[in-house]
């Protein structure tokens, strides 16, 4: 009995030396030029709490620290409305003329990636500069992405990818006739003001550092949902899938604000959190990827679930898949309940389709069919290991020749293809013991039969 207590005793003491030497480290730069600009001009408009400052973390980089105890229901931050950047602050602008007259109407999202580009050019006659000059220069967002990183995201992923890419290239050359009627407002062609890098910058931007914010649509705006505020300063708070806040505007204050459910330490960064979004997400929406995140999941995409099972027969397989993709089974997540009942319900043999509601409950049809089920899962496992294992030594190549902004992205990259290793290594063992458990019931069939 003592001896175990001495191994706990031992156990605890290795924890806590681990716990401090992982211990976040934190440095404020609230001192910097720019965030004191910042903080100042805020202040002009109306932002009175002192609670939160920058500083940067040693393992989020940049954010906001508390300097008071935050309890449960505390207030974190109240942005009063003349610090958001919308649609309507465009309006007032002197942009504003311009888009009210440009046919057809232009929608939310150009509207204020127009303005931020003019804002970032204009530099110190721009009044919003303070809240410019903290916005991040470039982001690791897929749409900065070259195809070699591009083609070192999951299968999965960097479809998507190419897409987001896409999405802003035609944005950009689908807008260069409103950029031209914008030419009076600048000395320099607007040709070399609104370039493509310049409107990456702002849509990158906006999609990444806005808050949700439902506005009265505007006849001078497409009928695009106008959902979008940029929030100096709040903006800095970064996510954590774990925390609990409720975010919204105020009609009674008029202001933006964020009330914590959990609380908060002193001295300790303040979160939010962005949504329920597995890691994917996250790297494609806002250029991160949050470490043991719980609602991280491995996506299995229809071509690798082809590569990995064995159907020999072209047209049964076909069918299968189809009947997958019309109950939406072919969203996979990995090695979990929906991507077993998708194992299952392949591996039915023509005589067992009248069962397949009974795959669909959790039942199994059969002891043979259950051995294919999890056979094929441990090859997409190992396929899904292997192909990670190649881009992380892909990534270990590049990362010695990339200058800086690659390597950000490659950082990024590899974090996710680290996380969803350990997701699939974790699955390849319960799957393991799976089979294991499945090998007596193989055996005493084929003893039975051989009685």
């Amino acid at each position: 009995m003592r001896r175990k207590q001495h191994g706990r005793r031992a156990r605890k003491k290795k924890r806590k030396r681990e716990c401090r030497e992982t211990t976040v480290k934190s440095v404020t730069i609230s001192h910097e030029p720019q965030f004191v600009a910042l903080r100042r001009w805020l202040q002009q408009r109306g932002l009175s709490s002192k609670l939160l400052v920058p500083a940067h973390f040693s393992d989020t980089g940049r954010g906001l620290m508390t300097l008071q105890p935050i309890k449960a229901d505390d207030l974190v931050i109240s942005l009063p409305e003349k610090c958001l950047l919308t649609t309507s602050t465009v309006l007032r602008s002197y942009i504003g003329e311009y888009i009210e007259r440009w046919k057809p109407p232009v929608s939310p999202l150009l509207a204020l990636c127009a303005f931020l580009i003019s804002e970032r050019h204009f530099g110190q006659r721009a009044e919003w500069k303070p809240y410019i000059d903290v916005l991040p220069q470039k982001y690791t967002c897929p749409a900065y992405f070259s195809d070699e990183v591009i083609n070192l995201l999951p299968r999965s992923l960097s479809g998507k990818a190419l897409e987001q890419r896409a999405v802003v290239q035609e944005l950009h050359s689908s807008s260069l006739g409103f950029f031209s009627s914008l030419q009076p407002l600048f000395r320099q062609p607007v040709e070399s003001v609104f370039t493509y890098d310049a409107l990456r910058w702002a849509w990158c931007s906006v999609n990444t550092r806005t808050v949700y914010m439902e506005h009265q649509h505007s006849p001078y705006m497409s009928r695009e949902r106008n959902v979008y505020a940029l929030a100096p300063y709040l903006d800095l708070l970064n996510h954590c899938p774990a925390v609990q806040v409720k975010a919204s505007f105020s009609h009674v204050s008029r202001c933006y604000e964020i009330r914590s459910v959990q609380g908060c330490k002193r001295f300790q960064q303040a979160f939010i959190c962005y949504g329920p979004h597995d890691n994917q997400r996250l790297l494609l929406e806002y250029g991160f990827v949050a470490p043991g995140n719980p609602h991280s999941v491995v996506y299995v995409d229809q071509g690798t679930l082809q590569q990995c099972i064995c159907i020999r027969d072209s047209n049964q397989l076909a069918q299968k898949l189809l009947f997958l993709k019309k109950n939406d089974f072919l969203a996979l997540d990995g090695p979990s309940w929906r991507l077993m009942t998708a194992l299952r319900l392949l591996s039915l043999r023509t005589e067992q389709y009248p069962f397949w509601k009974s795959v669909l409950l959790g039942e199994m049809v059969s002891q043979d069919r259950e051995e294919w089920s999890v056979d094929a899962a441990l090859r997409l496992c190992h396929y899904l290991m292997v192909d990670n294992t190649r881009a992380l030594d892909k990534i270990s190549q590049l990362t010695e020749r990339a200058d800086a902004s690659l390597n950000e992205q490659l950082a990024v990259v590899e974090c996710l293809r680290r996380e969803e290793q350990g997701i699939l290594g974790l699955n390849q063992e319960m799957l393991q013991s799976l089979q294991k458990q499945l090998l007596p019931s193989r055996e005493n069939s084929m003893h039975n039969l051989a009685v």
